[in-house]
């Protein structure tokens, strides 16, 4: 679950709290072009206000305008938007797109506590909502489930956010961090020594002064967590990596050259790590883009994690050399 998710369900328990008649909105389906995915959510209260989003800005204008004009639905209803090309372009959907959502009643936030509650604990759920009856349940997801609807039943899928670990607090890692959080990363950036860590100021990112190894056995790794090691000191990185590759992560990399990830590769094997864990290590990290300073390099890790994270071929690696070497190595 991104933090836009997590925002849209605590406001909307909170509202219901307070006593406000409180509305859910989700995408069902898309045609062409629309500005969101099926699941995008959002959220609206009875004086008007909302948080979310399931377009561009004038879809949420309509549903606004129809709540204040007294269209308070009193059970799960289907709303389609963007039918005609003249309706598509004033909903601001391109290209043709049209917009299908599910609107409905929030009567009770017990099912909100349980999806809060699980995915704080990196638990994948999902919640089932009967049209019919407007009952809402909630199971347990896999990484494989997708977004369903049926016409009678949705399945909409709510999981932990993805988390990325730094290992080193240097120029790269700070760029780094400021990226990811932009895509909605939960970052910590983890290095012990005080000339380092006096420099780590960046909103919105955690910093943690523990050896990495210890940290990432705190922070129980799992599927959901990319680790980066950029910290220059192969004893700060050899000790992060013994841990990072021995968990679920879905990513785990280092900087250097080819021939020090090799050196790298080397050396992790003298540890409890078998040939297939140690081969998980992506290195040179970083995608072939003809990067140089610290924030297209920046750029080329993070394109190597989505791209890792979506399970889309990495086509883009430099055969004979390094594509990142910042070690001189």
């Amino acid at each position: 679950m991104d933090s836009l998710d997590l925002q849209v369900l605590t406001q909307a328990r909170d509202w219901h709290a307070q006593g406000q008649s409180v509305w859910l909105v989700t995408v069902i389906e898309t045609w062409g072009s629309a500005p969101r995915p099926p699941g995008a959510l959002l959220a609206m209260c009875g004086d008007g206000v909302l948080v979310g989003s399931v377009s561009g800005g004038c879809v949420e204008d309509d549903l606004i305008d129809r709540l204040r004009h007294g269209e308070r639905a009193k059970h799960p209803v289907l709303v389609t938007y963007g039918v005609t090309k003249e309706e598509a372009a004033r909903f601001g959907l391109p290209c043709g797109g049209n917009l299908r959502l599910v609107q409905e009643p929030l009567s009770d936030t017990n099912w909100i506590d349980e999806v809060l509650t699980r995915t704080a604990r990196h638990e994948l759920v999902a919640r089932c909502l009967n049209l019919a009856s407007g009952t809402v349940s909630i199971e347990t997801a896999s990484r494989n489930d997708v977004f369903q609807f049926d016409g009678d039943n949705l399945r909409a899928l709510f999981g932990p956010r993805w988390r990325m670990l730094i290992v080193g607090a240097g120029q790269l890692s700070k760029v780094l961090a400021q990226m990811a959080l932009a895509l909605d990363f939960d970052v910590t950036c983890c290095d012990p020594r005080d000339s380092h860590a006096l420099a780590w100021d960046l909103p919105g990112s955690h910093f943690s002064r523990a050896m990495p190894d210890d940290l990432l056995l705190e922070m129980q790794a799992d599927a959901h967590t990319a680790v980066v090691a950029l910290s220059h000191d192969p004893k700060l990185d050899d000790m992060a990596l013994i841990e990072a590759l021995k968990s679920p992560a879905f990513y785990v990399g280092a900087l250097g050259s080819r021939r020090t990830t090799a050196q790298r590769k080397q050396r992790l094997a003298l540890f409890d790590l078998t040939p297939a864990e140690i081969d998980r290590l992506h290195g040179p990290i970083g995608l072939h883009i003809g990067s140089r300073t610290p924030a297209e390099i920046a750029v080329s890790v993070l394109a190597e994690i989505i791209a890792v994270r979506h399970g889309v071929a990495l086509a883009q690696k430099k055969p004979h050399q390094s594509a990142i070497a910042l070690d001189g190595a």
